[in-house]
């Protein structure tokens, strides 16, 4: 390993004897002969008898100089011309107890080796070249402290890093002239130097003279020494560190991944009740009794040193597992790598409870003795999130998926009634539905069968015709149009005026003669707000009309607004019976509707059974009404069904085929199922991805809000379009304002989080609020975690409790686990054992691992509850078929020991010290500058915070 070596001799000026002593060393290191030595094959042999007495004698007066280059080579290779090395360099290094100044300075000028600029090799700052002898005087006359640093290098390192030469050096020196004068508390002003290069063989060095004008400054510590050499060093060895902190930054990431396994190794090896008898266990047992009769803060820090030893005596235990002790020499090792760059001698690991940046274990110890005899959760930070991330929450619900769609049934013939429903007179009406309407139709969605291609310019010309005939259905169609875009420019001033005219043409009719499709379709386009102002209790009146005539249509839509509330009040009873009659006649979007009701026993009795037969009605009449007249939101409809297995066998290659022919005409949804269907395709071509982005910013535009919040979460995340947290904002703000709950809470934690975006707390609570008012049970999650933390809301219990127990009756395994914890511990809340036990068992029913596990433990323990301990094994089994390793290290140890607490902590400890291996890593940094006042006293009171008392001053191991 590459370092450096500083020595730091100095004089005391003022003498007669000192002053010769600086003079002639001035001129002796100045002017030495430079001619290297010819090696011949006397200096291969062993040392003398002599060289070996000097070299005893040496050691023996300056003991310092063991830690030479020189001393390093003599004892790998004890030869003369090493040995020789040895005994020059350390005695020119002591000249300053063996001689005077002007010895010393002439020494360092001409002494062998000196690479010399004219006749000597002294140098400083600047280009002005240098008097010698008017050196020699100035420091004899010195009366002040002349400081000598020697800085010695290995021969390949001084080549290999060009410090091998005097400008080099001088180069070097003089940009550290100011730091060399603040390590020896000098101001800079006054500092005034000299050097000179030597450069040996083996151990190329400078020489150098350092003072200050003013003769009372300055004087140099063992820090100061520290920081002037980790100062060259990282001139010197700059380069060569940067792969150093690459290797400090692997070696961090594999003692991290140690760490952890290590820590799941230990625990299943650990059987037959290893520390039961262990001096672990006698230890915490000892610390325990001994805290109980302790007043004050129960803090490392704060401790008597008796109690103190305990503590250590413990983090020493655990230090001598096997994998704490590797993890523990490793850490060491990449520390002193680094350290022997600035160091003479790297330093030896100390036991690891003396350790600096393992102190966090000790008040850890404290912690978990404390705990003895109590409940604890052994659980990491994502055992319950704060803000958790919902599974799938991107799908359309069941429940929900007609609710955001158009809902207009496709009569047969495109729409026209067939012959039972037009024989009440109105045979006049049956103009409407001419061939060329139907041609239109045909065009607009394209007929493979006819082999009629999708043509919008076409249908549109046609619907155009069809219109100044006054044709209603034609109007409605191009209102259609004109409103998703299909074959001109979206206009939604140009669709209502054709729906308007629409709407008045069935207006006419029916004043001419009452009907019950005109009455069906006025209802639908007053509940819709097509054309006129959206008024539902209007609509319900148009569609009873209509519905009390048996018309399949109107009865399954007027279900839909009984089962919503709608105009009427709502009335799940009487939705499902409109659907069952709409449905008995064949109609496959009541049969749908009936599924999910039953699916979901709204309204009746769940069934699955008749669901499922609902379904297949629903599947095969959607099948057979897209066969006779192709419409969209049909092929939206079987897309999904396919693609969900709901009502047929899963297969998503048709339900891709039906989302591209619907999406093919604007379907919002369908283009959102598509790109979903190819973004989550890892072998999608960029070709398929850019159509699906295409898919998605269509939706968009058209309001769909499933689109605009999987757009947003693609920007939030960087997902096939660069991360861009504004723009996703912008769209979770679009698809929450059309009521999507998800996007809202999305939004919530974007506020919350302040990543990529300002941190607004109050926007993230309305939010927040926004989606809990829609029963999003992930928000009224992190409402109630906000409230019972009380770090960015004031806290609120009550508030806590409301949201969670929502969030929780809504099947919220986090919540359930969390309101567990709350009424278990009784910190916030009067503490009540049941109704923890009915929110962990939910959680745990659920399959939440943690939950299973504090159940396990609580019957187990048998404190709150009676002990139990079939039950308690039950449930460590359900946990640790999940990997929880407590509930694995229960079930092995269930008859070795009375009171798992014991046992448990001496775990926890490992935990502990996992996590402190995984967050300290060796620093790579030299001492820095030293801090100001006020910054120290805030560390000061950040170390107090952390159990330091005023004045627990401790050794500091870290460099």
């Amino acid at each position: 390993m590459a370092r450096i070596v500083i020595k730091n001799g100095y004089l005391k000026g003022g003498s007669e004897k000192t002053a010769a002593h600086l003079n002639n060393l001035v001129k002796y290191i100045a002017t030495r002969d430079g001619v290297d030595k010819i090696k011949n094959g006397r200096e291969l042999w062993h040392a003398t008898k002599k060289q070996q007495a000097l070299v005893t004698e040496i050691l023996r007066e300056f003991p310092d100089t063991r830690e030479l280059f020189e001393y390093e080579d003599y004892l790998a290779y004890p030869n003369r011309e090493n040995a020789s090395e040895f005994i020059t360099i350390a005695l020119e290094q002591h000249l300053d107890k063996i001689g005077d100044r002007e010895k010393y300075l002439d020494y360092i000028a001409n002494r062998p080796r000196v690479e010399k600029f004219d006749s000597h090799g002294l140098f400083t700052g600047g280009d002005e070249p240098l008097a010698l002898n008017q050196v020699a005087d100035e420091l004899s006359a010195y009366t002040g402290n002349v400081w000598m640093p020697i800085i010695s290098l290995r021969r390949e390192d001084a080549s290999r890093l060009g410090y091998d030469n005097a400008l080099a050096w001088k180069a070097l020196l003089s940009s550290k002239a100011l730091e060399i004068a603040e390590n020896l508390k000098i101001h800079p002003d006054h500092l005034k130097w000299y050097a000179s290069f030597h450069n040996e063989s083996h151990h190329p060095h400078v020489h150098m003279l350092c003072y200050s004008t003013d003769p009372k400054e300055g004087y140099l510590t063992r820090q100061g020494i520290k920081k002037m050499k980790s100062s060259l060093a990282n001139e010197i060895f700059r380069q060569e560190l940067i792969p150093l902190y690459g290797e400090k930054s692997q070696r961090r990431d594999d003692l991290k991944e140690q760490a952890a396994e290590s820590l799941r190794e230990l625990i299943r090896q650990m059987k037959g009740g290893v520390l039961q008898s262990d001096r672990m266990e006698q230890l915490i047992t000892h610390l325990a009794e001994r805290l109980q009769t302790v007043g004050g803060k129960k803090q490392y820090g704060y401790l008597k040193a008796e109690l103190k030893n305990i503590v250590d005596e413990i983090v020493d235990e655990l230090a001598q597992d096997s994998r704490v002790t590797e993890a523990y020499r490793l850490w060491w090792e990449t520390r002193g790598r680094i350290e022997s760059i600035y160091t003479e001698t790297p330093s030896e690991p100390p036991p690891l409870s003396r350790c600096e940046d393992f102190k966090p274990i000790r008040n850890m110890v404290i912690q978990e003795t404390l705990l003895l005899g109590t409940m604890t959760f052994e659980e990491p930070s994502s055992a319950e999130p704060a803000l958790p991330e919902p599974a799938n929450d991107l799908e359309i619900p069941l429940s929900d998926m007609t609710d955001k769609e158009e809902q207009e049934p496709i009569d047969d013939s495109g729409g026209q009634p067939s012959s039972d429903e037009t024989s009440d007179g109105k045979e006049s009406s049956d103009s409407w539905w001419t061939e060329d309407y139907k041609l239109a139709k045909k065009y607009l969605h394209g007929d493979e069968d006819a082999e009629i291609p999708q043509d919008f310019e076409k249908a549109r010309e046609i619907f155009l015709a069809e219109a100044d005939a006054d044709n209603p259905l034609a109007l409605y169609d191009l209102g259609r149009m004109a409103a998703d875009g299909l074959g001109c420019e979206a206009d939604a001033g140009e669709a209502y005026q054709w729906y308007e005219k629409a709407l008045a043409v069935f207006h006419a009719a029916e004043e001419e003669k009452p009907w019950k499709y005109t009455e069906y379709r006025i209802g639908k386009m007053v509940a819709a707000g097509l054309g006129t102002e959206q008024d539902y209790l209007q609509a319900a009146d148009w569609l009873t009309l209509s519905a009390e005539e048996n018309y399949k249509y109107a009865q399954y839509s007027l279900g839909g607004l009984y089962y919503h509330g709608k105009g009427v009040e709502q009335d799940h009873e009487t939705a499902f019976a409109l659907y069952t009659r709409s449905a008995d006649q064949s109609f496959p979007y009541a049969s749908f509707e009936l599924g999910k009701m039953l699916w979901d026993g709204i309204g009746c009795k769940k069934n699955q059974q008749d669901a499922d037969r609902r379904f297949q009605e629903a599947f095969l009449g959607f099948v057979s009404l897209e066969e006779k007249g192709h419409d969209d939101k049909l092929q939206y409809r079987l897309g999904w069904m396919l693609l969900n297995g709901v009502g047929t066998d899963k297969n998503e290659a048709r339900a891709k085929e039906y989302f591209e022919k619907a999406a093919s005409v604007g379907n919002t949804f369908a283009c959102y199922q598509l790109a979903k269907l190819i973004l989550s395709d890892e072998k999608a071509s960029p070709q398929d991805v850019e159509k699906a982005l295409g898919y998605l910013s269509k939706a968009v535009e058209a309001e769909n809000p499933y689109a605009a919040y999987f757009l947003g979460k693609l920007y939030e995340k960087g997902q096939h379009v660069p991360q861009n947290i504004s723009e996703a904002v912008r769209l979770y703000t679009l698809s929450a304002e059309q009521d999507n709950d998800f996007a809202a809470y999305r939004l919530g934690k974007l506020y919350l989080g302040g990543e990529g975006i300002l941190k607004d707390v109050e926007s993230a609570v309305r939010w927040l609020i926004f989606a809990a008012d829609r029963k999003n049970q992930f928000a009224e999650y992190a409402l109630g975690i906000l409230y019972f933390k009380g770090e960015d809301v004031p806290k609120d219990i009550p508030k806590a409790l409301e949201y969670l127990k929502r969030s929780a009756g809504q099947g919220n395994q986090f919540a359930q686990y969390r309101l567990g914890k709350i009424y278990l511990m009784g910190e916030d809340v009067p503490k009540d054992v049941q109704a923890a036990l009915g929110f962990l068992t939910a959680a745990a029913e659920q399959g939440n691992q943690y939950a299973q596990y504090t159940l396990g433990k609580l019957y187990l323990m048998g404190k709150d509850v009676p002990k139990d301990k079939e039950a308690a094994v039950r449930w460590f089994t359900l946990s640790a078929a999940q990997g929880n390793i407590y509930a694995q290290f229960f079930l092995d140890h269930m008859d070795s020991f009375k009171d798992p607490s014991v046992l448990l902590a001496g775990t926890r400890l490992l935990n502990h010290m996992s996590r402190i291996f995984s967050d300290n890593t060796p620093p790579l940094k030299p001492p820095g500058p030293r801090i100001d006042r006020k910054r120290r006293l805030k560390l000061n009171e950040k170390k107090r915070a952390a159990g330091h008392a005023q004045g627990d001053h401790e050794q500091t191991m870290s460099l």
